[in-house]
């Protein structure tokens, strides 16, 4: 039987390891374990590794390092500001990442019903324990269902609106390949997600994503392996993001809405 990321009782495994992390990027990994906890401290709780580098498919050069800090207390201007230190610092000194990427939160937020299925399954599914105890352990199992879907995903329609304005206001070919690349695997994302309970595991390849997505919508396929490819491989073209906000992704997202319904507000 087809493994696709779940166990044999059918709860999400944990993808990602410390033992899985490419030797090229061990360097970085250790050099962000250790400023993590100069920058923060006391104030950390926790800190994680998701992506690409603990599931040991990160590109040397071309994939970023992507970090979850759970602070104590919600995170202050102090710890914004060292976060941003933090990702420009890692990313100058090495040349195996194309940036850093730091999340902060804090623990009450991380263990809030609000966040059981988005945030919490985030950290308890998707990420690797790098420093402090694991918040995982206060987490339930997660399925792939259609609740998981709407509270991780279901918000594109809200999403499209921002990213209209960012479209509109860029013009440099640098600004096109970064949003090319943050509508890309958003959309992929959600694409998988549409259908993952039906599919029944759990994928983070953006190009099996689309694969799997494109078996239950035929007419979007070839969109969404494009899209993957862009994800990847980000382009510098208006057009591309004008497909994504005019078309792929309104498209997306009433789909969505009528099959899982919208994800639940949060104050």
């Amino acid at each position: 039987m087809e493994h696709r990321g779940l166990d044999a009782y059918g709860y999400f495994e944990r993808e990602g390891s410390l033992g899985q992390v490419p030797g090229e990027f061990r360097g970085v990994v250790a050099a962000a374990r250790e400023r993590i906890g100069e920058a923060y401290g006391r104030r950390l709780h926790s800190a994680y590794l998701y992506g690409s580098v603990p599931r040991g498919t990160a590109r040397p050069g071309r994939s970023d390092l992507d970090l979850l800090l759970v602070l104590h207390r919600a995170p202050a201007d102090e710890d914004r500001d060292a976060a941003d230190v933090l990702a420009l610092g890692l990313d100058e000194d090495f040349a195996e990442i194309d940036g850093a990427g730091i999340l902060l939160q804090d623990k009450a937020t991380v263990l809030s019903e609000a966040e059981r299925f988005d945030l919490g399954w985030f950290l308890a599914c998707l990420c690797t324990p790098l420093l402090g105890a694991d918040l995982a352990e206060h987490l339930p199992r997660y399925r792939p269902d259609s609740l998981l879907a709407r509270e991780t995903n279901g918000d594109l329609a809200d999403v499209l609106p921002t990213w209209r304005t960012r479209a509109r206001e860029a013009s440099a070919p640098d600004e096109y390949r970064k949003l090319s690349r943050i509508f890309a695997r958003r959309l992929v994302r959600t694409g998988f997600t549409l259908v993952m309970p039906r599919w029944g595991g759990w994928t983070s390849d953006l190009a099996e994503s689309a694969e799997v997505f494109g078996t239950y919508y035929p007419q979007r396929a070839a969109q969404m392996r494009a899209a993957a490819a862009v994800a990847l491989d980000p382009v510098a073209d208006p057009a591309v993001l004008r497909t994504y906000i005019e078309d792929l992704g309104p498209w997306l997202a009433d789909e969505y809405t009528a099959r899982h319904g919208t994800k639940t507000p949060r104050t």
